[in-house]
């Protein structure tokens, strides 16, 4: 069980979990004013689909990675040590095939092929990605960016189905009955989480580069060298603070309360501290770096709580 835990990362799919209940939270305690529609279960179903669809990325990716694994971590390999590689495979077209299913029970509920596409573009992505993306320079690194992003995308697609209508309005029909919420804080923390991550990924591949080296991966570090790719990292992880200010300070896009401004801040001083850290430590500070940045989308994460507050 330990092993199987590890196999799907379970802290990654805890992410997921509260990313979702987090948009939730927001989005029905930050329209306070107005009646939100929101079924519980639905919102279940879908939080289940996501985290099976990312459980069975990881564990393919996982099983096209075991050569590059036993260079770069081989502490950390799982198949073929303890599970067997057609058990990997099994076990990633069940969960697919779960999450599908739910995608198609939502779509017809709802007449919409959102969830349906949305969960087809995910899965594929990921089998396409584990395959042969993972070696396309700058590509894999997008992907896993975007997959990321996409995930308070997908929940803010669900209210949107469950709120807005298209219908024309009509006093005596509840179907046509319309409710346009606040998204933008959510889009905001997507595109940050984009960034973050795409960010993050580039400083992974900095530590992966014997073992990409020997299966002839195209990453951004062995392409521009380690310390070009390291200050490429740098700049990107200061682009939310960037973000934040035009949003908030000079655009007026966004509304938050005193706690998420001080979370918000606090992730911008955590990424600047990383800026710092490498311009005097060099290499060596590459792993707190990437320490650093999970903190970073952790207080990121929080936002989603504290701004509904």
């Amino acid at each position: 069980m330990k092993y199987f835990l590890k196999l799907i990362r379970t802290k990654n799919l805890i992410i997921i979990l509260m990313t979702m209940i987090g948009v939730a939270f927001y989005l029905i305690r930050s329209n306070y004013y107005q009646k939100v529609d929101f079924d519980l279960l639905d919102y279940v179903l879908l939080i289940f689909s996501t985290m099976i669809i990312a459980a069975a990325g990881n564990v393919i990716n996982d099983y096209f990675d075991v050569k590059a694994d036993r260079i770069n971590k081989p502490e950390k390999v799982i198949i073929s040590k303890f599970m067997k590689p057609r058990w990997a495979i099994l076990l990633h077209w069940t969960f697919n095939l779960i999450a599908f299913l739910i995608a198609v029970y939502l779509s017809v509920k709802y007449h919409t092929l959102i969830f349906v596409f949305v969960h087809l573009v995910s899965i594929n992505l990921l089998w396409f990605y584990s395959v042969q993306l993972k070696k396309k320079l700058i590509i894999s690194n997008l992907i896993v960016a975007f997959l990321t992003g996409l995930v308070p995308l997908l929940c803010v697609w669900f209210f949107k189905v469950l709120n807005e209508s298209a219908v024309p309005f009509s006093p005596y029909r509840e179907e046509t009955w319309s409710q346009n919420l606040d998204y933008s804080f959510v889009y905001f923390l997507a595109i940050c989480a984009f960034i973050l991550n795409f960010a993050r990924e580039i400083n992974k591949d900095i530590h992966d580069i014997q073992g990409d080296l020997v299966t002839h991966v195209e990453s951004l570090p062995i392409k521009i060298g380690k310390e070009k790719a390291a200050y490429l990292t740098i700049a990107l992880i200061q682009i939310p603070l960037i973000l934040f200010i035009l949003s908030y300070y000079v655009f007026e896009l966004i509304q938050l309360n005193t706690p998420t401004m001080v979370l918000l801040l606090l992730s911008g001083a955590v990424n600047f501290t990383s800026a710092v850290l490498y311009i005097l430590k060099k290499e060596a500070t590459l792993t707190w770096i990437n320490h650093l940045m999970k903190w970073s989308m952790f207080l990121g994460l929080i936002c989603l709580f504290s701004n509904s507050l």
